[in-house]
């Protein structure tokens, strides 16, 4: 099933990501000159990543969603959000081990839901793992009382 989920990604959703991994300047400047450029690259991307796939006003509010992109348009920061995709991709980099203490939750809605053995290669010193039951790539923003009795749960055995 993961691998399904992942193919399906590949094949359906990944190309925002191509396009900011190669050419971030070419549509930041749509992003940066347009407002309803942006609303749509953003509403895009929210629809498609919140829990209730395709719905997003049944996770957020119309307001949440306008508050959040008039944020990126008031600050004039569309372009350099997604200049992670670029540097991330530049020089081939390969990420290094993590070692820290390190906490995964995995909400249903995500893009990616790494099975605990995934996730225990990836962060050698994995203290917490735990599926939940609502959430999608924006769980901060959709269920932000679960997302931090997550994060508390999480660390609470290093206090």
């Amino acid at each position: 099933m993961v691998y399904d989920e992942i193919r399906d990604f590949y094949k359906n959703g990944l190309g925002y990501a191509a396009i900011m991994a190669t050419r971030p300047q070419t549509v930041g400047y749509g992003l940066s000159d347009s407002p309803v450029a942006l609303a749509a690259w953003f509403y895009d991307k929210i629809a498609d990543w919140v829990y209730t796939r395709g719905e997003p006003e049944k996770s957020l509010t119309r307001d949440e969603i306008l508050d959040n992109i008039s944020l990126y348009w008031f600050t004039n920061s569309g372009t350099s959000g997604g200049r992670i995709y670029w540097e991330s991709g530049a020089g081939g980099s390969k990420p290094a081990p993590v070692s820290v203490p390190a906490a995964v939750t995995v909400f249903p809605g995500e893009v990616y839901k790494p099975p605990k053995a995934w996730a225990q290669r990836a962060y050698r010193n994995l203290v917490y793992y735990n599926r939940v039951d609502k959430g999608g790539h924006f769980a901060a923003w959709e269920e932000p009382l679960l997302f931090s009795a997550e994060v508390r749960a999480a660390f609470r055995t290093l206090r």
